[in-house]
């Protein structure tokens, strides 16, 4: 019932000034705001304009050949399918969409998103609508003719309107505007992150798998080698110094064992945070051990300076630097007068029944001026404040650009010195193999000592242990590659995603 007599009101309040009042006040009201919009748009904007820095262009990446990388233009928004691994395709994709990193990221956008709309809506009027009755008597001891209460009854629209003319709206837009679009990219710099994560913590979990099979092998091998000089102790042709070594040497594997598993259980428990699944899932799906995966051919990763400018935290940072660059414009603006448009439109009677008539019209409509001439300096300090935040924007944009260089080169580095480092232990455990193989036969001809076999034996458990990690390692390089070039993030999801400039 209340929300009825509510609207009725609402509705017989807009026919009023629709049917009273139109001809006088909105005339009135549309030649101030006619002269408004004429001064907004002749208006200067007082502060420096944005422009990118010079330095943006001015990437200079390493000239060194790496002969197992192609520096050509290329697709690297699903960069992880050079891997070939589905299992590894289906974690980034939990991680896409369960992520809770990638969830706060996106309420920030929200957020930015909502506070330009803030700063948008002081582009326009700003209308209050106001009502009231009071009931009340005068005292008699000062109006004799207040004898009675009155009741009085009043409805008003209030209206007012800065008039932008030095920009101050406008550069708070701008500086909004930016913020929006850096939340944006800090968005995507969390989920090329993620992303980058996921495929380490799996390729590392991989690695560890390899590792854990290894070391099982050779304590299998160990034992063999254990019972053997048992043998040979028992029937008088070993010491048992022989038999005590060998049993060092499994133990000694053996104790590597238990590091091993909590390195695994520590990238099932990382992997649960990033993919938003629970560690015992996780741990039933990629429990089969597989090896890990690296490409086998020589790889594409674009133009080294072309992806490093499309680096979210690079274009975070030159969104923050335009965003700060506004921000000066609005404490300049406040050295000038603020001009506003103010109206006031309404009914006031002291019955019901004169309401609605025209007798009860009230109305107002006039322009206002606002100047802070004295402030003992505080606006100047702001703009000394803003300009000083600004310098440091552009350092730390500068800085941020000096960082992905570095990173993109020392990727680039590593991963090619892992592979030569991988080709190299290959041969290694070859050799171990052939080395361990022989002294294991001179040894039981009474040819070498003991001492050889052990040697060799642990020779091997070496080799291949490193041969596993360094895999992982270049798999992992990999992957910081791809990170370092803005992997994970394609031009035509940004132009789509991306808001407006």
């Amino acid at each position: 019932m209340q929300k009825q007599v509510t609207i009725q009101v609402i509705k017989s309040f807009s026919m009023i000034l629709h049917t009273r009042f139109t001809n006088k006040f909105c005339k009135q009201m549309l030649g101030v705001s006619a002269l408004g919009l004429t001064l907004s748009l002749s208006s200067c904007m007082v502060g420096p304009d944005y422009t990118i820095p010079e330095s943006a262009d001015s990437i200079h990446i390493s000239s060194i050949v790496y002969p197992d990388v192609r520096f050509e233009q290329t697709d690297l928004s699903h960069w992880w399918t050079v891997f070939d691994d589905e299992q590894l395709s289906t974690l980034i994709r939990r991680g896409e969409e369960k992520n809770i990193d990638i969830k706060i990221a996106i309420a920030r956008v929200k957020e930015a998103r909502a506070t330009l709309g803030i700063q948008d809506s002081g582009l326009y009027p700003a209308v209050d609508a106001n009502g009231s009755i009071a009931w009340g008597k005068e005292s008699e001891s000062i109006n004799p003719l207040a004898t009675s209460s009155q009741t009085k009854y009043a409805l008003s629209a209030d209206a007012s309107w800065e008039i932008d003319l030095f920009g101050r709206i406008r550069r708070s837009i701008e500086a909004a505007t930016a913020d929006y679009q850096a939340s944006w990219e800090d968005h995507n710099d969390v989920l090329i992150t993620i992303r980058a994560e996921i495929a380490s913590n799996y390729l590392s979990y991989r690695s560890l798998q390899a590792q854990l099979e290894t070391a099982r092998n050779n304590i299998t091998s160990q034992r063999e080698m254990l019972n053997l000089t048992q043998i040979r102790y028992d029937n008088g042709i070993a010491t048992y110094l022989d038999v005590a070594q060998a049993s060092r040497v499994v133990a000694g594997t053996e104790a590597d064992l238990p590091l091993i598993r909590m390195q695994l259980t520590q990238n099932i428990t990382a992997l649960s945070v990033l993919t938003g699944e629970s560690s015992d899932t996780l741990r039933q799906e990629l429990q089969t051990i597989k090896p890990v995966p690296l490409p086998v051919s020589a790889l594409t990763v674009g133009i080294p300076a072309d992806r490093i400018r499309q680096r979210p935290d690079v274009k975070k940072a030159e969104r923050q630097l335009a965003a700060q660059t506004a921000r000066v414009g609005v404490a300049t603006a406040d050295l000038y007068p603020s001009f506003s448009l103010l109206g006031s439109l309404g009914l006031a009677s002291l019955s019901t029944g004169d309401f609605l008539n025209s007798g009860s019209n009230v109305y107002g409509i006039g322009p206002s001026l606002s100047w802070n001439i004295f402030d003992m300096g505080r606006i100047r300090q702001n703009i000394a404040v803003q300009d000083a935040r600004t310098e440091q924007a552009l350092l730390s944009y500068e800085l941020t650009m000096l960082k992905a260089i570095k990173e993109v080169e020392d990727s680039l580095s590593g991963f090619h010195e892992q592979q030569a480092r991988l080709k190299a232990l290959a041969k290694s455990v070859t050799a171990s193999e052939e080395s361990l193989e022989m002294s294991t036969k001179l040894y039981k001809d009474g040819l070498t000592p003991f001492q050889d076999v052990l040697d060799a034996q642990r020779a091997l458990l070496n080799a291949e242990s490193s041969r596993d990690q360094t895999t992982g390692n270049s798999a992992i390089q990999l992957v910081s590659l791809y990170k370092a070039l803005a992997g994970g993030w394609s031009t035509e999801e940004r132009t789509r995603q991306q808001p407006p400039q």
